[in-house]
C-alpha cells in the first residue's frame, strides 16, 4: 500500500499538468456578478474606470505570427458577465486560417475590416455548404452550433471582427477534437479499416492561439516556407 501511495505521489504532478488551464482572470468577480440582484449591485462591483474596457493589443497572442482570436468575454473582460455578448478580434496571418470549428452557445456574426478571407458554414447534414468572400466592410453569419472555417487567401495579413450572442460561447476545433477518441472509431468514421489514423492526425494543429496556416497553395502563392503554427 505504502508503494502504491508513494507511485501516485509521484504520478500527481504530472496528472496535474495536463489539466487545461482556465482563460478566467477573475473567477471570484464573476461569480459576484452572477448573484447581483440588481444593475446598482453590479455597478457596485465594477467601481474602475478600468473595469470598463479591454485592450485586444495587451493580448499575448496578438503580435502571433500565425495570427489569433482574442475573446473579449466573461471569462476574459468581467463586466460582460450575465450580458449575453462578446466580440473577439480575428487577426489572420498571409494565408492564415481559422480551422473547422462551431460555437455550441452562439451565433456568429464575422465582419471583414482587412483583408480577402473566405469563410465556408455547413449548417447540418444534407444542407448546402455556404461560401462567402470576406472583403472590407462585409458581414456572414454562422448560426449557433454550425460548421465553419475561415482563410485569408491574400499574401498580407487580414483582420476580422466577430461577434457572439453569449457571453460564454466556447469553441470546439473539429480535427483535434475527433482525434480524442479511439482510433479504430476514427477509422470507422472514415470508412476505412486499414487507415493508419496515428500517421494521419499526429500533425494535426493545437488549438493554439485559434488561427493556424492555410492552404499549401496559398503558401506556395506567397512564398512562405513555414506550414506550421
Amino acid at each position: 500500500m505504502f508503494a502504491l501511495i508513494l507511485f501516485l505521489a509521484f504520478l500527481l504532478p504530472f496528472i496535474h499538468a495536463t489539466e487545461p488551464k482556465s482563460r478566467t482572470v477573475n473567477p471570484d468577480l464573476n461569480a459576484r456578478l452572477k448573484l447581483a440582484a440588481t444593475n446598482f449591485d453590479r455597478q457596485a462591483l465594477l467601481t474602475k474606470d478600468s473595469d470598463w474596457w479591454y485592450d485586444f493589443d495587451n493580448h499575448p497572442n496578438y503580435n502571433s505570427a500565425v495570427g489569433a482570436v482574442i475573446t473579449a468575454d466573461a471569462a476574459s473582460f468581467p463586466a460582460l458577465t450575465n450580458l449575453g455578448i462578446s466580440i473577439a478580434l480575428l487577426k489572420l496571418a498571409p494565408c492564415g486560417m481559422l480551422p473547422p470549428h462551431f460555437h455550441p452557445r452562439a451565433t456568429n456574426l464575422v465582419t471583414a475590416i482587412t483583408g480577402n478571407t473566405t469563410s465556408w458554414m455547413i449548417g447540418e447534414n444534407g444542407v448546402k455548404t455556404i461560401r462567402v468572400n470576406l472583403t472590407p466592410m462585409r458581414m456572414t453569419i454562422f448560426p449557433q452550433g454550425s460548421l465553419h472555417v475561415m482563410q485569408n487567401n491574400d499574401c498580407e495579413p487580414a483582420l476580422l471582427l466577430s461577434a457572439l450572442n453569449s457571453d460564454d460561447s466556447g469553441t470546439d476545433n473539429i480535427m483535434p477534437s475527433l482525434w480524442t477518441v479511439p482510433q479504430d472509431i476514427i477509422r470507422a468514421g472514415l470508412g476505412n479499416p486499414t487507415i493508419n489514423t496515428e500517421d494521419l492526425g499526429k500533425d494535426i494543429p493545437k488549438v493554439g492561439t485559434g488561427a493556424i496556416m492555410g492552404s499549401a497553395e496559398c503558401q506556395q502563392r506567397c512564398g512562405i516556407l513555414h506550414g506550421k503554427e
